[in-house]
């Protein structure tokens, strides 16, 4: 097989830590990115070659994907960055990879899926934690009870977030709630429900987020009920019920702006040692029409320690043939068991009742 894939976004937190993982998997990424001078940094570091080019430049990102069969798109915000990659590989025959947990963007690449399969495209968004583990658990949970019609997935991450994380989450700060009802996107309020979830090791407090699960676990699984939660400090649920008011303030140009500068001052992401002591608890719950009822839990380790991880891992698939071409999530793709060929993630159920 190849070992080279285009690695896009290579210089900012989390593509360096694809970079290196990918490299102890044996694989040679093209280092790419807009900044000359970060590029040259990191290749000539790695020992690798280097790429750089705005995505604006259509041509330069024609002729640097057309080097190899498949790029790992790490460079957010997702919203403004994921369509011209995308454009590029639909025209170059390459297929996309992304790290985005975007609900937008999973929207949007669903609808081009018979334009990717004649291109003999894969688009495969959300190759890391975002959404790996989450859908490979909505996918067993519908293996485990097939007649199910209703899904909640939730996660408790500890170890910190990136800067690109938190930019990211400021770009859509002024979207509403949303979950899946009836088969439908429905937009919510921010915030919209909290409830009560053992992870585990005790009952935590979660509250809903439009995470991209709303469209992958319906891709992978067909249930038509689907609600996605997040466990959070209770002041940071407070902030998140004032977005339902300062919203449309917060989200305006001036608003993101602020928000923006005040993210440029945080640190990149969590030091080496707060990923080696960092991980997250995922839960996920079923139910049908006649009332059974299952739930299932995983572990795993820090979110970006596993994004790398998984990223690569689908890329390496990829590389040796393994492909389907359209839209796909990472279930949908590569089954429900996938995250658990991943290091250091742990799964179990309870009885169906």
């Amino acid at each position: 097989m190849t070992q080279s894939f285009l690695l896009y976004g290579a210089t900012g937190y989390t593509g360096r830590l694809v970079a290196r993982a990918a490299i102890h998997q044996g694989l040679r990424p093209i280092i790419a990115g807009r900044d000359p001078a970060k590029v040259a940094a990191l290749a000539g570091e790695l020992g690798l070659e280097g790429r750089a080019f705005p995505l604006t430049d259509a041509a330069a990102l024609d002729r640097a994907l057309r080097e190899t069969p498949v790029v790992l798109h790490c460079a957010g915000p997702y919203s403004q960055t994921y369509k011209p990659m995308v454009n590029a590989c639909l025209r170059t025959g390459v297929h996309y990879l992304d790290i985005t947990g975007e609900l937008i963007e999973h929207t949007a690449l669903a609808e081009r899926d018979a334009e990717a399969a004649a291109a003999g495209v894969m688009l495969l968004p959300s190759v890391g934690f975002d959404v790996v583990p989450s859908d490979c658990l909505a996918a067993h949970l519908k293996r485990r009870l097939p007649t199910a019609t209703h899904l909640t997935l939730a996660f408790q991450s500890f170890g910190g977030m990136s800067r690109g994380t938190l930019i990211s989450s400021i770009d859509t700060i002024d979207r509403a709630g949303m979950i899946r009802r009836d088969g439908a996107l429905t937009p919510v309020p921010a915030a919209w429900r909290t409830r009560q979830i053992d992870f585990g090791a005790g009952v935590v407090t979660v509250i809903t987020l439009p995470w991209g699960d709303l469209a992958t676990a319906y891709r992978s699984t067909g249930i038509p009920n689907i609600e996605t939660y997040m466990a959070l400090p209770a002041g940071q649920r407070l902030a998140m019920k004032s977005a339902r008011v300062l919203g449309p303030l917060l989200g305006s140009r001036p608003g993101k702006a602020l928000l923006m500068r005040l993210a440029a001052g945080i640190p990149e992401g969590p030091s080496e040692a707060a990923r080696a002591v960092g991980y997250s608890l995922l839960w996920g719950e079923v139910t049908d029409a006649a009332g059974h009822h299952a739930v299932s839990r995983m572990r795993t380790p820090h979110s970006y320690t596993l994004t790398a991880q998984a990223a690569v891992a689908v890329v390496s698939r990829i590389l040796c043939g393994d492909v389907r071409r359209g839209y796909h999530t990472p279930a949908s793709a590569y089954g429900p068991d996938f995250a658990l060929s991943l290091d250091g993630v742990t799964r179990w159920d309870d009885p169906i009742s």
